[in-house]
């Protein structure tokens, strides 16, 4: 079980201390390639949570009042370690999620730069005055909430725990946070480094386990505010849970996100934007480009690359760095292969990968997976997979592929691939999607926001956006006349 980057247990991390679980129990997280065990994890309680967030209000008051330039240091420090220590967070990153180590790389420098951007902002979170007239001083200011329930996914654990605890952090805010199941590791180290780094203990808190803490954080009155990313049924039930307390929400619920493949696109880079937006990650990433809608001249063509492409992936455990790991657990591999299964049923055609292909022996693997004979309709095309599954629609001069594009409930992200400035334009203006993509994919950057419309989410992650969810704002009106007016409310 012993990796030199790993503990062999890990207890919650609460108020700076190793922490035993109320119950005294431990489960394994497991590497995806193989199945072997990692490290012993807590597995949390009601009871737990309650120790941090208590431990989390405790450290507020003082966090919120530290000096907001010694604030920003800080956290600028959790950056500068994380970036000295990114080689061993991508391992363990890889080895507990299952992704190359060179993505996973990748995710840690994302991770750095979330914490390095947002210490800037902590000197700059500035109200407003407000001209209401000569006999009145009127200004705002803005304050943090006070302890944020942070609730990572595993597709991304490490660098999504920065994307939500460093401007919660900066805002003044003190954070507790509950990681998936199946990838727990990196928020242990990540916080051990934002303590290393000045990070008051009780501000940044650890609370492993299943769904049992994580219900149990959503529904907690000691909670201010929350940010959860996750899957459109556990985000209904966040809502309802911080319902009872009326708690503000940040949620991102993923996408089944358009492609938009018109005729004078370059269509080798079309193809090669769509190969990156699918199969990284195995898929398992919410604004992944799920479905092609491919002009009716040139579908055929852009099957056949995209097929080369997706049968020239090399697969294998995450630590090897090939191009493609396995989907990070037993439960979501078969859910993956079902909706294939499915699919195939309902009269699509695998033109690439699909279940009967070559695999690593030992681990969860479904090679890049291309799906042609789809119907609109079909739950293929509307569910969000989350696998390496590309679905392609064809659409001819009659049609309308920004229909067919916004025709699911989802609407996250979405791309148009063409040479023609105004119909990207006009596109970009009709597609309902937080994020529109134009002859690339994945262009949001740690500056830029990022959140979805209709089914995709509340609110929004990313550039000075994701603040509005950890600072609320207080309007202060003074008097300067004397006497009692005539102001009443309504006016």
């Amino acid at each position: 079980m012993h990796n030199p980057d790993t503990r062999d247990r890990y207890p919650h991390l609460i108020d700076g201390a190793w922490t035993d679980p109320d119950a005294d129990t431990y489960t394994e997280t497991t590497d995806p390639a193989t199945g072997d065990p990692i490290a012993s994890v807590a597995a949390g309680t009601a009871a737990d949570v309650d120790t941090a967030v208590a431990a989390a209000r405790n450290a507020f008051p003082a966090w919120r009042d530290t000096d907001p330039v010694t604030r920003g240091q800080r956290v600028h420090r959790v950056a500068e370690l994380i970036r000295a220590n990114k080689e061993r967070l991508a391992t363990i990153e890889s080895l507990d999620q299952g992704k190359p180590v060179s993505q996973a790389v990748s995710d840690m420098e994302g991770a750095a730069r979330y914490f390095e951007y947002y210490a800037g902002a902590a000197d700059k979170l500035e109200g407003a005055s407000i001209p209401v007239g000569p006999d009145q001083v009127d200004y705002t200011v803005r304050e943090p909430y006070g302890v944020s329930a942070q609730i990572v996914p595993w597709n991304f654990p490490g660098n999504l725990f920065a994307r939500g605890v460093a401007p919660a952090l900066v805002s003044g805010n003190t954070a507790v946070v509950k990681p998936a199941p199946t990838t727990p590791l990196s928020a242990f180290h990540l916080a051990e480094l934002c303590h290393e780094a000045g990070i008051p203990a009780g501000a940044v808190n650890v609370v492993a386990g299943d769904g049992t803490p994580g219900e149990a954080l959503t529904a907690h009155d000691g909670v201010d505010t929350i940010t959860f990313t996750g899957s459109l049924r556990t985000g209904r039930e966040v809502m309802r849970a911080a319902a009872d307390t009326v708690t503000p929400v940040t949620l991102e619920l993923g996408g089944k996100n358009p492609a938009v493949v018109y005729p004078d696109a370059d269509l080798a880079e079309a193809v090669g934007w769509v190969a990156t937006a699918i199969f990284t990650n195995a898929g398992q990433v919410c604004s992944a480009a799920d479905r092609a809608l491919v002009h009716e001249d040139v579908v055929d063509e852009f099957v056949d690359r995209i097929t080369a492409a997706a049968d020239g992936y090399d697969l294998g455990p995450g630590v090897g760095d090939p191009d493609m790991g396995p989907l990070n657990s037993r439960e979501h591999y078969e859910r993956v292969r079902s909706y294939v299964e499915r699919a195939r049923e309902a009269g699509a055609t695998v033109a690439a990968g699909g279940l009967g292909a070559d695999v690593p022996d030992g681990g969860r693997f479904i090679r890049p997976t291309v799906l042609v004979d789809v119907d609109p309709g079909m739950e293929i095309a509307q569910a969000e997979v989350f696998g390496p599954v590309l679905v392609v629609l064809t659409f001819g001069d009659d049609d309308d592929p920004i229909a067919v594009a916004n025709d699911v409930q989802y609407g996250l992200t979405a791309g148009v691939f063409t040479n023609d400035i105004r119909r990207a334009h006009r596109d970009a203006a009709r597609l309902e999607a937080g994020n529109v993509y134009v002859n690339k994919w994945f262009g949001d950057t740690n500056q830029t926001p990022f959140g979805g419309y209709k089914a995709s989410g509340i609110g929004r992650e990313k550039g000075l956006d994701a603040l509005d969810s950890y600072l609320q704002t207080k309007n202060v009106a003074i008097n300067l006349d004397r006497g009692v007016g005539d102001d009443l409310p309504g006016a």
